[in-house]
């Protein structure tokens, strides 16, 4: 297993700290970078093999990167987690972005229970897991702070074969609006941002075609991409949306928002 990785031979500068789950790669390694480009220090987690690369990528930005092997499903590893984190910078984070997630391919009637395990402790466990930590040390340090869950399309819309998936994420858009109801008091806001069809390392694997075929049905044209959820996070992260709590903005071209309609552009209107 790759080892803790932090530099702590400085002490923490006055930029803030963003903690990143599933931190390593897509488009966690890409708000770890974008954050830092913005002055962040970044605190990341994940089970990936490439997060060596990553924190390389972060110091070489100029900013404290630290990064802590983590399965999010798990409270033990959550709670070691922040532990080095509070250690290693000194206070709580001002941002936590829920980004951890994993799918199984499969339908209702095939799916293994293990499966089914496996992505709803990543995806609704793990939110709840590092809320709840990540809000215990923001009260700690009187900071407030900013929590965005990554959620999807799955929020509103049945996706075929992505039983386990979809449950989750309806679960972590429900989460955030109880997290937001209770958490507000205490300075600390609690957003959804749910993407649509992002092309990524993982889904260009998934389908050649990908940028293509969502392109196709989305209303803006094009496919999504990391920065397109990078500004939406670091619009819940900012001031501009201090007055914004429990709400979930789809970055998704407009894609979730149309109905299915049976006729085409070409075909003429009833009179």
């Amino acid at each position: 297993m790759t080892q803790q990785h932090s530099d702590s031979s400085n002490p923490a500068p006055a930029g803030q700290l963003a903690v990143i789950t599933g931190g390593a790669a897509g488009i966690g390694r890409f708000l770890g970078q974008h954050f830092a480009t913005r002055g962040w220090d970044i605190a990341f987690c994940d089970i990936a093999p490439a997060a060596d690369d990553t924190l390389a990528a972060i110091e070489a930005l100029g900013r404290r990167a630290m990064y802590q092997p983590c399965d999010v499903g798990e409270a033990e590893q959550v709670e070691a987690f922040y532990s080095t984190l509070e250690q290693t910078f000194g206070t709580g984070p001002d941002l936590v972005v829920n980004n951890a997630g994993c799918q199984t391919w499969a339908p209702l009637l095939e799916l293994d229970e293990a499966d089914w395990d496996r992505v709803i402790g990543t995806n609704l466990k793990g939110t709840f897991l590092n809320t709840q930590r990540a809000a215990r040390s923001m009260i700690e340090h009187a900071a407030g702070g900013s929590i965005v869950n990554i959620g999807s399309g799955c929020n509103q819309r049945a996706f075929p074969k992505l039983v386990d998936c979809s449950a989750s994420k309806g679960g972590v858009e429900m989460f955030t609006k109880s997290a937001a109801i209770e958490l507000g008091k205490h300075g600390i806001r609690v957003n959804c941002v749910a993407p649509g069809g992002i092309l990524i390392e993982r889904t260009r694997v998934e389908a050649p075609d990908y940028a293509a075929s969502w392109a196709n049905i989305t209303p803006l044209d094009r496919v999504g991409y990391p920065r397109d959820i990078a500004d939406a996070v670091e619009f819940f992260a900012s001031r501009k949306s201090c007055f914004v709590t429990g709400q979930t903005l789809f970055v998704d071209g407009g894609v979730f928002a149309q109905a299915n309609w049976p006729y085409r552009d070409d075909e003429s209107k009833a009179s």
